[in-house]
């Protein structure tokens, strides 16, 4: 049984690429592993210091995994802040990392290239995500291809850290799946809340019709072949359509015959079947925040006795533990 860990920042509603790329996968890994599920409030921090929004954030985005089918008594579901020794460790392997290490991530160079102001959470911020990952000793992450770096960076800390101290922590290795790597929004760019081209998870149906009808394709007539490939509104109906259905697309793409507004009639359908099971269940969470809310701090409670466990070993190697002699 493997131990796998991923979260998700609280930034914003959550969309169908995070449902596909993470929370699907997240839910589906539950069964058979040891899954680490939890909410990085601290990292929403590095794009948003607005309090009242990060808190409904959180609420929200926990009432969205539990609706979709995350169950706390089989995974450890939490929130980041509210296991503070992921803040301690952040410190003590802030100490291990060389700044070229952090100069050379892609996901900050990036960001500043955008016009983004930095600060210094945004450049330590795969320094925090190896204390997520390390912290519980997790062996597998799964990530877009966008967060695979940082993944990298924290094997990088972890192998420093036990060539010092020996082996404290264990090296994680990224999973990548390749189906779902990359999932276009709206505009045909990455689906993004940077990019405003998301399409929320629970979109009121107005809304959601609305949104993909605006889904940019190219200038092609009805009668004209279409290439599967290269159509970011074919990409997204694969993701809602059973093999059969999505082969006969397929063959009406390249035959020629079908026009966009017809396949994103026939998307729209998809999309608002696929998630009206878990609406009742939302609804429900929705109205009883203090059971969300206590569930999420038995989840942090269970969370943290592993943490603790993992810190008290960094503390012995390092020094830390002053008061042990």
């Amino acid at each position: 049984m493997a131990r796998i860990l991923s979260g998700i920042q609280p930034s914003g509603t959550l969309h169908i690429a995070n449902y596909f790329a993470m929370m699907k996968p997240m839910i589906e890994y539950q069964h058979k592993n040891e899954l680490f599920c939890f909410l990085v409030n601290y990292h929403a921090m590095t794009s948003s210091l607005d309090g009242d929004r990060l808190r409904e954030n959180t609420i929200e985005a926990a009432i969205d995994f539990l609706a979709l089918g995350l169950d706390p008594d089989k995974a450890y579901f939490w929130v980041q802040s509210d296991v503070p020794e992921v803040t301690e460790l952040t410190w003590v392997l802030s100490c291990h990392t060389s700044l070229g290490l952090l100069e050379r991530s892609h996901s900050y160079k990036d960001k500043v290239a955008r016009g983004i102001v930095p600060n210094a959470g945004l450049f330590t911020y795969p320094v925090l995500m190896a204390a997520d990952i390390l912290l519980y000793k997790a062996e597998i992450i799964p990530v877009g291809r966008d967060q695979k770096q940082h993944v990298e960076i924290t094997r990088d800390i972890a192998i420093r850290f036990n060539a010092l101290y020996g082996n404290v922590f264990v090296i994680p290795e990224p999973r990548i799946s390749e189906e779902v790597a990359v999932i276009p929004g709206t505009d045909g760019q990455k689906m993004s809340k940077t990019y405003g081209n998301t399409i929320d998870i629970f979109e009121d149906e107005a809304s959601l019709k609305k949104k993909v009808m605006k889904i940019v394709t190219d200038s092609k007539t009805v009668e004209e072949p279409k290439d599967p490939e290269t159509c970011s509104l074919f990409a997204l109906y694969r993701l809602f359509a059973d093999t059969e259905r999505v082969e006969r697309m397929r063959d009406r793409y390249l035959k020629g015959g079908i026009g966009y507004g017809e396949v994103k009639k026939e998307l729209f359908g998809l999309i608002r079947d696929y998630f009206q099971p878990f609406r009742e269940r939302r609804d429900r969470l929705s109205r009883d925040r203090g059971e969300v809310i206590r569930i999420l701090k038995r989840g942090a409670e269970k969370t943290r006795a592993l943490a603790q466990e993992t810190l008290g070993q960094v503390k012995k190697v390092t020094g830390l533990d002053y008061d042990s002699i």
